[in-house]
């Protein structure tokens, strides 16, 4: 008979390197996902202002509606999954979902052409895109907030092993980001838009194809807590298959939000106060104080997240355009893509992250691992560092105008290890901090601030928009000098915020009563 995952793992023989068989069925699924969604994430801004043509800031709307909903949609899927579908159903579901919307995208059309002042773009391959976005949206909704959980549930509350063990799934998600932007932004740039994007697409049914021969070591912890309720007949229909349908009717609906930046962000500003109201309610009649006081600290964290990722997720957004139009990415060997550029993140999370995860371990053996909120400030701290660098570099360009690719190479080292210290350790402290039967729901809240930040993200870069005709920039001097004013605000915020929260970080590890 196989054991349950134990906090000792010299008593478990269903372990791989000490931890369960499970944690590594969903590295190997997040690696596939994540292949396709990094697969053409970078692909996205280049494909809109190149490809059709679209205007800096017409590119960031359309980027912010799509990340934002991306990240908001797992608020609604972990809400199902913990009510009704549970993880496993839910991450199935999902991971078709995306494999139709991956697909989607290779459909190109015709490219995009001046006459006279006007552009000419083919409309319907520009829908059959926004449908794809749409698909894709709804599946990540499905799909990212539950394997996250399912890692959590394969842990017991207080195993050492946690944080560890997601940052080993973290290197999954890297490990897939860094050849999708590889292999997909080569495929893009080189070859055509459409085998970057199916490529992403062969990947993510890889990752479907791996989770649904890898569910037996799960050992039912992703199952529905109570399955009767799914066969309940809801307006003469299984619930189950209502939620389905729902979700597929859902699409249209989408498919129109993902054109229209101003509303998505109405919609997260709402749904964020519903849930926030939501969770005020719950921590007045449903908490202890010891819970209550957790849940508050866990509230606090995930809202420092918003300006972390809003300063990170410059990487697909206004370091992306950077690096395509200011950075020399002639390596010598070869001359780097701008989407490969963005692989810097994954590959140093890649070498980065067993150093990390050790010293995390070798510090609390001592007792001097800092607290999670100590960490989060360090993450946003680097985040602004990171802009630092890209500031210096701006400052000596070439006879060309271009800048020396050590100085992205830099930002994004500085930009990993502040994702390192805050992005895995705050999907821990979800777990861990949140109580047992809101878990999802506090997952799908981590992402919601995740969705704003997105949006935030893409208002942001629109302070650095260049002008350019037919895709190429008409002023490289003036395009430096607009970046770098921006990466120069984003410098400063990233310290000022996180020297905040390291003045306030004992206030915020008091209430978290012994939960490092």
């Amino acid at each position: 008979m196989q054991t349950t995952t134990s906090a000792n793992p010299a008593m478990n023989n269903d372990t791989i390197l000490g931890h369960p068989k499970g944690l590594f069925v969903c590295f190997a699924t997040e690696l596939w996902e994540r292949f396709s969604f990094y697969g053409m994430k970078y692909l996205l801004l280049l494909y809109l202002t190149k490809y059709h043509l679209f205007t800096d800031e017409a590119g960031y709307d359309v980027l912010g509606a799509y990340a934002g909903l991306v990240y908001a949609m797992p608020v609604i899927g972990g809400m199902l999954a913990d009510r009704y579908l549970g993880m496993r159903k839910a991450v199935l579901f999902g991971g078709s979902l995306l494999v139709l919307g991956h697909l989607g995208m290779a459909v190109e059309g015709v490219q995009a052409y001046t006459q006279g002042e006007a552009i000419v773009r083919d409309e319907g391959a520009l829908q059959v895109f926004y449908f794809s976005l749409a698909l894709i949206i709804v599946g990540v909704g499905f799909l990212k907030p539950n394997i996250s959980t399912i890692v959590g549930r394969l842990y017991e509350e207080k195993d050492p092993r946690r944080d560890s063990g997601f940052t080993i799934f973290y290197m999954g998600i890297n490990t897939g980001a860094f050849t999708a932007t590889l292999l997909c932004g080569w495929l893009g740039e080189a070859f055509g838009w459409r085998y970057g994007f199916g490529a992403a697409g062969v990947g993510m049914l890889l990752g479907l194809l791996t989770f649904s021969w890898g569910q037996r070591y799960l050992h039912g912890k992703a199952e529905p807590a109570n399955p009767a309720l799914l066969k309940e007949k809801v307006f003469g229909l299984p619930r189950e298959w209502l939620i389905y349908l729902g979700a597929i009717a859902s699409l249209v609906l989408v498919w129109r939000l993902v054109q229209f930046n101003w509303l998505v962000h109405d919609i997260l500003v709402g749904l964020s106060v519903i849930v926030l109201l939501g969770l005020a309610w719950f921590l007045a009649k449903h908490c202890t104080p010891v819970e209550r006081h957790r849940m508050l600290v866990l509230i606090a964290l995930t809202m420092s997240t918003v300006v972390f990722w809003a300063l990170f997720e410059q990487s697909s957004a206004s370091m992306t355009l950077f690096a395509d139009r200011i950075i020399d990415r002639d390596l010598g060997l070869f001359t780097a893509t701008a989407t490969q550029v963005g692989s810097l993140n994954a590959l140093f999370i890649i070498t980065v992250a067993p150093l990390l995860a050790w010293l995390w371990l070798w510090l609390g053996k001592r007792g001097w691992e800092p607290s999670t909120p100590v960490k989060f400030s360090f993450g946003i701290m680097l985040a602004g560092l990171g802009f630092g660098a890209l500031v210096i570099g701006a400052q000596s360009p070439d006879e060309a105008g271009k800048v020396a690719f050590i100085w992205i190479a830099l930002a994004y080292l500085l930009h990993t290890v502040g994702e390192l210290a805050l992005s895995p350790v705050g999907l821990s402290a979800v777990t861990k901090l949140s109580v047992p039967r809101v878990v999802g729901v506090m997952m799908g809240a981590w992402f919601l601030a995740t969705a704003y930040a997105e949006i935030v993200a893409a208002q942001i870069s629109k302070l650095a928009a260049v002008k350019t005709d037919a895709g190429a920039v008409t002023d490289l001097a003036a395009a430096l000098v607009s970046y770098t004013d921006l990466f120069s605000k984003l410098l400063w915020i990233g310290l000022g915020v996180g020297l905040v929260m390291l003045i306030i970080s004992p206030l915020l590890k008091k209430g978290m009563h012994g939960v490092n």
